[in-house]
């Protein structure tokens, strides 16, 4: 995907910067926060994902003569203010899990310091590309999750691109995708792009432009008798399709090749699936691999498997590329200012559980003696690691808390990506951040994968952040009479 252009905006992010330009109080250091409040899919993580793309997208951000002209046809936007856009530079230092980590509501998973003008600016760039990236690879972990529950472990593959929102959403779902844990795309530009392992087999079409469905089968093996991937389901799977892939099979072995697969891409996947594994065998071709595809989700997979399906990879599309399911459709990301000139801010709502946390923090991270995440504490900035003992709320029911137990080993997980507008490192590999996604996901605690009804994570905020909020609300509602 490309990077989103400096317009890549909503209009009032530039017409608050004009105010504030005009208001003094442009270069007043803020502090947001981007999070958000329930996990996607009403399961248990999200897999943190975009980051890398939205640190390109800040580097060297700036205002080109182009735009500039462009915003003055607006009839908006004062001279003096466009010519102070014309050295605008983003300059701000932006702290962050690091991509491929798995969080949890309401932490913040990216800061960004800096003055107002600037850190307002990018609000809505910062959650789209983030807001929809962790939505994807949090779709293909629960998915990845429901497929390896096969005695055989399947794999998955990215098959979206024809169904996801535009070219630029279908290079940003792979991308997604591979860092939740898909094993490759069918999408030969993001392959291109990313470095990945492209797949794919031919549609129906192949076939009813073949005199027959054995003629196209033969002619698609001499093409590619290495690589070859039959699809079964443009007649009849069990009486045509099967039978016509076996014979090809059986040919590609006598001239020294193997058949690598076929694909399912209709009917009871299931039944369909075991009887055609149970062919497969019995005719000496237990190594052929069987992909199904066809509108699926870890719902679908998990029925799958449940009864008795044999797949070995499941070429996931609509749902995966679009983030398509129950609970799912978007990340409710948000992005909010908790700090100005060295004042704390704070949303305040008749929704206490949307009520914003107020201040620059931190987070921290408790890992048990089996090394396994079980608790997230945030807590204010200058505060320590939590205490045995220390009383802790939840951050959407202040009423609700816990004392933290003995045997914990905290750590900040959040760095510091950017620096006065530059990165502080160079970029990481898809393959890195998708082993980083795996080892994260399995260590956490029994239950929190489970795609129905998950573990709840403990996510929690200190004694002295909690009373930072409640007296900040308190002094909100006495100045607003509330």
């Amino acid at each position: 995907m490309s990077n989103p252009p400096i317009l890549f905006t909503d209009l009032y992010q530039l017409t608050m910067m004009q105010g504030y330009f005009f208001n003094g109080l442009h270069m007043q250091e803020a502090v947001f926060d981007l999070y958000y409040r329930r996990n996607p899919y009403q399961g248990g993580y999200a897999v943190w994902a975009g980051l890398e793309v939205a640190l390109d997208y800040l580097s060297g951000l700036h205002f080109s003569e182009d735009d500039l002209a462009y915003l003055a046809t607006l009839g908006q936007f004062k001279p003096e203010f466009l010519d102070a856009l014309r050295e605008w530079r983003f300059s701000c230092t932006v702290t962050a899990f690091p991509e491929g980590r798995v969080v949890f509501p309401h932490e913040a998973l990216l800061s960004v310091q800096g003055p107002l003008w600037e850190a307002q600016l990018v609000e809505t760039a910062l959650l789209n590309v983030l807001n929809f990236q962790t939505l994807i690879a949090t779709k293909a972990a629960r998915c990845l999750q429901a497929a390896q529950n096969s005695a055989n472990g399947a794999s998955i593959v990215e098959f979206g691109a024809r169904r996801a929102q535009g070219p630029d959403g279908a290079l940003g779902a792979t991308r997604a995708a591979v860092i939740g844990g898909a094993a490759g795309t069918s999408n030969v530009e993001a392959a291109q792009k990313y470095g990945l392992n492209v797949t794919g087999t031919h549609a129906h079409a192949w076939v009813e432009s073949f005199p027959s469905e054995l003629d196209a089968f033969r002619a698609y093996a001499e093409l590619y008798p290495d690589s070859t991937t039959l699809l079964l389901d443009t007649f009849d799977t069990l009486e045509s399709g099967l039978p016509n892939a076996i014979t090809v099979a059986r040919e590609l072995r006598e001239k020294g090749h193997e058949l690598l697969g076929v694909r399912l891409d209709s009917g009871d996947l299931a039944y369909l699936s075991a009887r055609v594994r149970e062919r497969l065998d019995a005719a000496g071709f237990p190594k052929v691999k069987i992909v199904a595809s066809n509108d699926l989700s870890e719902s679908v997979i998990e029925s799958i498997i449940r009864e008795g399906g044999r797949v070995d990879v499941y070429g996931i599309g609509t749902q995966l590329a679009t983030g398509g399911g129950q609970g799912g459709g978007a990340l409710g990301g948000v992005y909010k200012l908790v700090q100005l000139g060295g004042q704390d801010k704070m949303k305040l709502t008749g929704d206490p559980s949307k009520a914003s946390i107020p201040g620059r923090k931190r987070i921290w991270r408790a890992t048990d003696a089996q090394g396994r995440r079980v608790w997230d504490v945030l807590t204010t900035s200058g505060e320590a690691a939590p205490q045995v003992g220390e009383r802790v709320t939840d951050p959407a029911n202040p009423l609700r808390s816990a004392r933290i137990p003995a045997g914990l080993t905290w750590q900040d997980p959040r760095v510091v990506v950017m620096q006065g507008g530059q990165r502080t490192g160079g970029g990481v590999a898809l393959a890195d951040l998708q082993a980083r996604a795996r080892e994260d996901l399995a260590h956490l605690p029994e239950g929190t994968l489970r795609l129905l009804n998950p573990h709840t994570y403990r996510v929690s905020l200190s004694r002295g952040l909690q009373e930072r909020r409640d007296t900040l609300m308190g002094e909100l509602r006495e100045k607003h009479n509330l």
